[in-house]
């Protein structure tokens, strides 16, 4: 089910109903309704995958009962490992499978030896690398116990569930949302408005300015050799505000509709590009999966401690993983390369840690050299992002070296005059509100009624006239 659809339109109010009215004075049943409430949100895509929902589920509640039960190093280690071959080959089979059987046969073909396995029509289950990532961190933190294993069944199941993150995050931990589904909750007016606010300002990235972004980024991309250099850049640029608009848009509207259910989920992007480095970004993009791998990967394997060798090792294998968790192809695992490589220069100048605070944090405005910065950034993102787009690494590679060409500083022949309007006015509220969770958390709070709510009737009169009746797919739920 979709977020921007008329299905969720339906669903959502229903679920609120039955969850507040309903429900209101028992938590089990609170809980249970969250469970079966979403199955149905998931199952409305392809029922048959629900069963992978429920094995991951089962695997993991059953492993963490066990670990709390067994002192023994060699039997927590073989339980471990149980939930990490079980969860890890699932995604594996479903998501990487004909990736690793093509680059055997090229490999083999390289040697004069021609060979033809055979390939499977695997349907990549929606959600997979989210729901999966996020019952492995329960596991790894009842194992070095961190967390406590539950016991309650219904609770863990919806922790594993929760319909507003399930399919494209936040990826969120055990030891944040878990607890939550323990406690009694009761409808907060301002929480629930604030949640409605955050859905708003998220269906608004992704109808008004992803949606309509694509619809450029295709002609573009799918045309490129037959356009000027400067055309691709801002094919390049436009991209880069639809994967933004796209997936944080996302993120709000599960941010805001769990806030209308009483349930505090983790920011998953903080403004990431105003970024006046790489490290900074990536302290500011996809926070959750960021995060994920900096605690469960990074981190043990040493992080940026030890010799200068295991540092460049280390942000490496994080960010080709980062890539590889994105895609079964190699533009992912290029982007991710090239990522690690804007990134190292930093690491090892011991300049990944300068920029913590919020840009222009005391002023409205940006000083010249922030502004340079942030643009530097922008610059080496949009590059990035052209591998991510593309169909393959040949295409990526053209497209860039089209773009280096005399015909850069011609003038756009795609000329969108009302997205790029309404870009700025995006990157205008976002940057007024750049000290909040969300852009529009606190926008116009201390100005008159009439004007925040002329500001809202704005942004949904904006939804209506480009939203489209069956919905658009995210971008993040491919992955």
């Amino acid at each position: 089910m979709l977020f921007n659809s008329l299905d969720f339109a339906v669903f959502l109010p229903i679920v609120f109903v039955l969850y507040w009215f309903m429900a209101k004075a028992n938590l089990k049943l609170q809980n249970l309704l969250i469970v079966l409430a979403s199955y149905v949100f998931y199952g409305w895509w392809d029922y048959r995958f629900l069963s992978l929902i429920l094995f991951s589920t089962l695997i993991d509640y059953f492993i963490g009962l066990r670990l709390n039960k067994t002192s023994l190093t060699i039997n927590r280690k073989l339980l471990l490992w149980g939930s990490i071959g079980v969860n890890v080959g699932l995604l594996g089979f479903f998501k990487y499978y004909n990736f690793f059987i093509d680059n055997f046969t090229v490999a083999f073909s390289f040697f004069g030896k021609a060979i033809s396995p055979n390939t499977l029509n695997i349907i990549l289950p929606v959600g997979i690398s989210f729901y999966t990532f996020q019952t492995l961190s329960y596991t790894i933190d009842v194992y070095k116990k961190k967390l406590k294993p539950t016991n309650n069944f219904v609770a863990f199941a919806a922790f594993v569930s929760f319909f507003p993150q399930l399919v494209a995050g936040p990826i969120e931990r055990a030891t944040n949302l878990l607890p939550q589904f323990y406690k009694k909750r009761k409808f907060e007016y301002n929480k629930a408005v604030d949640g409605l606010r955050q859905i708003l300002w998220g269906l608004f990235k992704k109808i008004v300015i992803a949606d309509n972004c694509a619809t450029y980024v295709n002609i573009i991309f799918d045309n490129y050799t037959e356009y000027s250099g400067s055309t691709l850049f801002l094919g390049g640029m436009f991209f880069a505000f639809q994967i933004y608009g796209d997936f944080s848009g996302y993120s709000d509207i599960a941010i805001g509709t769990a806030r209308l259910f009483g349930f505090n989920l983790k920011q998953n992007f903080a403004f990431p590009y105003f970024s006046r480095d790489i490290a900074e970004f990536w302290r500011r993009w996809h926070i959750s999966l960021s995060t994920w791998f900096r605690d469960y990967l990074y981190i043990p394997l040493g992080g940026s401690r030890g010799s200068k060798w295991n540092q460049v090792r280390n942000v490496f294998i994080i960010f080709l993983v980062s890539g590889f968790w994105h895609g079964a192809n190699w533009t992912f695992i290029i982007w991710g390369g090239l990522n690690a490589l804007y990134f190292l220069p930093i690491l090892l100048l011991k300049r990944n840690r300068i920029n913590t605070n919020v840009v222009a944090e005391n002023s409205l405005f940006p000083s010249i050299i922030e502004i340079f910065k942030m643009l530097a950034t922008f610059i080496l993102t949009v590059i990035a992002w052209i591998f991510f787009r593309s169909e393959n690494i040949i295409q990526a590679f053209d497209y860039i070296y089209r773009i280096v060409d005399k015909t850069l500083l011609s003038i756009p022949i795609v000329r969108p005059s009302f997205l790029l309007v309404f870009i700025m006015f995006f990157l205008s509220v976002e940057w007024v509100g750049r000290k909040d969770a969300f852009a529009i958390e606190k926008f116009f709070f201390k100005k008159h009624k009439i004007i925040r709510m002329s500001f809202y009737a704005f942004l949904i009169f904006l939804i209506f006239m480009f939203v489209k009746t069956e919905g658009t797919v995210f971008i993040y739920f491919q992955f």
